[in-house]
């Protein structure tokens, strides 16, 4: 299911809407999900046996148009227009599921109750039995039919392929005790693409180890270097240096 239509099927029987029982695998994609007063073409409550929240499931990053609060009335006014009222988010479920053909690894889903949990790594790193691969190959996952209504949620970018590898690093300063500034890593692949994500910004301390989790658009098994970078405020001491003492990475798949 490509972001099943939520208005008018949103919490009826399962007899008038999608459900696991209309065939031997049921999963689906949700990117414009939204639950009243917030507007969406989507439906947000899980309606097959892997349900995949990528972005939360609602809005999708690289989206401009509008999610609305509307009454339920209004929804005609939606569907009349849905390039300005959600069709972009909407849209990135059969994106995704294309993109997912070539580039499956980028796409796996974590098991989480909510997008916070996952947002703050409560689901992380896959479990023993793995994590699916939400798109085509979303049927390979060994538990699809454990049971229904399983909840998982990633990350995308903006950007195609929207494909991202989640990774919880681990940084440990060294040289002075403590100074102001932000610390980041730049992520470099075999085709000579970059990527730089911040890691800590603010009073940054020797000895420390600062960790955070990011959503790497590149892949682990292309990455050729991995560069730490710091960068002080214009009040740092001229003489001050800030360094890595090492860097530890844990993927998803780990």
């Amino acid at each position: 299911g490509l972001d099943p239509a939520g208005p008018y099927f949103e919490g009826f029987p399962p007899e008038v809407r999608l459900d696991p029982s209309d065939a031997e695998f049921v999963d689906i994609i949700h990117t414009n999900a939204a639950h009243f007063p917030a507007a969406g073409l989507g439906m947000y409550n899980t309606t097959g046996h892997l349900d995949f929240y990528p972005n939360g499931g609602t809005v999708m990053p690289g989206c401009t148009d509008l999610i609305p609060e509307m009454k339920q009335s209004d929804f005609e006014a939606i569907i009349a227009d849905v390039t300005v009222f959600g069709g972009c988010h909407h849209s990135r479920s059969h994106e995704f599921y294309f993109e997912s053909i070539l580039y499956p690894t980028g796409y796996l889903g974590y098991a989480c109750e909510t997008y916070d949990s996952f947002q703050s790594g409560d689901c992380f790193p896959c479990p023993q039995e793995g994590c699916p691969m939400m798109g085509h190959y979303a049927d390979r996952f060994p538990d699809k039919l454990k049971r229904v209504n399983q909840k998982y949620f990633l990350n995308t970018a903006a950007d195609p392929p929207f494909a991202t590898w989640r990774q919880q690093v681990f940084i440990r300063l060294s040289g002075v005790k403590k100074m102001r500034g932000d610390i980041n890593l730049v992520f470099h692949d075999t085709e000579g693409n970059t990527k730089e994500y911040e890691v800590a910004s603010g009073v940054l301390s020797q000895d420390e180890v600062y960790t955070k989790y990011l959503d790497v658009e590149i892949n682990p098994n292309n990455t050729k270097k991995i560069e730490f970078l710091w960068n002080k405020t214009i009040f740092t001491l001229l003489w001050a240096r800030l360094g890595a003492e090492t860097v530890d990475i844990i993927y998803g798949e780990d």
